[in-house]
């Protein structure tokens, strides 16, 4: 459990940064590699007590120990100047392993303030790792910052929901799990804790007080040492950014992975691992495709340019024959109406999809008010059923402002209660028409597929429910005049108020989440412009 005093130190190091180095992503990487730096600098001073050698800070290397780097007698300008080649000379070090090389490959400092530099290394001094686990702490903790302070990139997934899809698909222990937009690996983690949860043994009425605190020591002790090398050779991840992969690299070495398979690798236009496949994926991709979209090569079944439809494409082909997968998409992949669009949604219901979860607008913020949803594929089941289950999320756990601030109403226990059964039901081969789920219903292809559009909108497809609108629902086409006036997002200066069809409640109506935003390039595409009195 994260302590107080790390929590503090964590958050020193932040503010003592933030004049130079202002950007969270690059805080979070300069705190990530000085702590890597003590480290393994620990882990020598340790080996020197046990009667060992050093292995790290060795030859040539001995100069830029952390003691030599904190000497009283060290100048400002020499300790920069010190620090700085050593976290630039550290990938050359024949006394690393190549994790450690990867770390530090491309690290550089950012600024060049002897006592911004003086006055983080002493914070950094602080911690002491006498027990792996606060380093652990320690760095998802830091990791955390991301989620928190916004925009680094991608978009961060809250915690909750990256173990709420884990639990739903459950990867095995002889399954090879991939996340090939892997961010900080938090889907692989994930999966890694919950395979050793389900390979671990129940504690006996004996151990008595305790035995909680010792769950740590038994985590996965039912895996074999074959089991365990299985494990660690099968979890991969793929991230175009190398600072994403440092950052997973990091986050998984510290999990108990020694060799972590993390790939710099841009999997939408290269070719290089087109041919490995995965028992189960676990992704939340990119939303976001530049300014004229993505140019892929030519191996993926569905043509389009935008990397949601692109990325979806790769993870239902590159599954194996009785391969799953849980992937976080934007509404555009429910029901945009675009040529690729609805081939991606005809290859799914065919080939893969068993369940959507739709989550409510906000789950995202503070750095994104953009409506998602969770597509759950499994190859075996969809080969079988001819049913989608459709699930509605109203509340996660947390409010969904920009603090997002816990509550008391969740709907994620009761909606995962809901998907089990159906899946168990499926698997089981037993008839659903008995399933009744309270938060969605449980929808024939057939009825899916009637109209070629695909829809994956659950609601669109719910019957007989009194409307709570006081308004007579009318064709769109008798009310709507589109205007000739269009412009490009990215163009205009924000604030601006943005109406997606995500922030429209289906039935109702009724305006919800996020309609202004601060940065319009986050907004898709060329777009309508509204002026007063225009009818909509």
């Amino acid at each position: 459990m994260l302590d107080t005093d790390t929590k503090r130190r964590i958050d020193t190091a932040r503010d003592i940064l933030v004049g130079k180095v202002p950007d969270p992503k690059s805080q979070v990487e300069q705190i990530t590699i000085a702590l890597i730096y003590k480290f393994m600098d620990d882990m020598d001073a340790e080996a020197e007590e046990l009667g060992g050698k050093r292995k790290f800070f060795t030859g040539d290397y001995a100069r830029y120990g952390w003691a030599k780097l904190m000497s009283p007698g060290l100048g400002g300008h020499e300790m920069l100047g010190l620090y700085g080649e050593g976290i630039a000379k550290m990938p050359e070090n024949p006394g690393i392993p190549p994790l450690f090389r990867d770390i530090f490959k491309n690290a550089f400092l950012p600024y060049r303030d002897p006592e911004t530099l003086k006055a983080f290394l002493k914070i950094i001094d602080e911690f002491t790792y006498d027990h792996s686990e606060r380093l652990v702490d320690a760095f998802e903790y830091l990791l955390s910052v991301l989620g928190s302070q916004g925009d680094a990139g991608q978009f961060r997934t809250p915690r909750h929901i990256i173990d709420f899809i884990v639990e739903i698909v459950n990867p095995k222990k002889g399954d090879v799990v991939l996340d090939p937009a892997c961010g900080t690996a938090g889907f692989l983690i994930s999966a890694y804790k919950h395979i050793l949860k389900a390979n671990t043994s129940l504690p006996s009425p004996a151990s008595g007080k305790g035995a909680g605190e010792r769950a740590n020591e038994r985590a996965g002790d039912l895996l074999t040492p074959d089991d365990k090398t299985y494990l660690a050779q099968n979890f991969k991840g793929y991230d175009i950014s190398p600072d994403m992969v440092r950052l997973s690299l990091v986050n998984l070495y510290l999990h108990g992975f020694t060799d972590p398979h993390i790939h710099e690798y841009d999997t939408l236009t290269s070719e290089e691992r087109w041919n490995e496949y995965a028992d189960v994926i676990l992704a939340n991709p990119p939303f976001m495709s530049p300014k004229g979209g993505i140019k892929p090569h030519k191996r993926f079944s569905i043509q389009a340019k935008r990397s949601e439809v692109l990325f979806v494409d790769y993870m239902a082909e590159h599954l194996t024959p009785n391969g799953r997968a849980g992937i976080i998409v934007p509404e555009g992949i429910i029901f945009q109406s675009q040529t690729a669009y609805k081939d991606l949604r005809k290859m799914l219901v065919d080939n893969a999809l068993v369940a959507v979860v739709s989550l409510p607008a906000g789950c995202f913020n503070p750095y994104s008010g953009v409506k998602t949803s969770i597509l759950i594929l499994d190859k075996t089941l969809a080969k079988q059923a001819n049913t989608i289950a459709f699930f509605k999320v109203e509340n996660d756990g947390f409010g969904l402002g920009a603090q997002r601030r816990p509550i008391d109403k969740d709907d994620l226990p009761q909606v995962y209660e809901e998907l089990s059964a159906y899946l168990h039901a499926l698997r089981a081969r037993q008839p659903v028409d008995d399933l009744k789920p309270a938060f969605g219903l449980i929808v024939p292809k057939e009825k899916i597929a009637l109209n070629g559009d695909y829809n994956l909108s659950g609601e669109r497809y719910r019957e007989g429910d009194a409307s709570a609108s006081s308004w007579p629902i009318v064709s769109v086409s008798d009310v709507f005049r589109k205007s000739d006036r269009t412009v490009l997002p990215e163009n205009l200066v924000g604030p601006v108020t943005y109406l997606g069809l995500e922030n429209i409640t289906q039935i109702t109506g009724e305006i919800e989440g996020q309609v202004v935003t601060e940065n319009p390039a986050d907004i898709k595409s060329l777009k309508n412009v509204f002026k007063p009195r225009d009818i909509l």
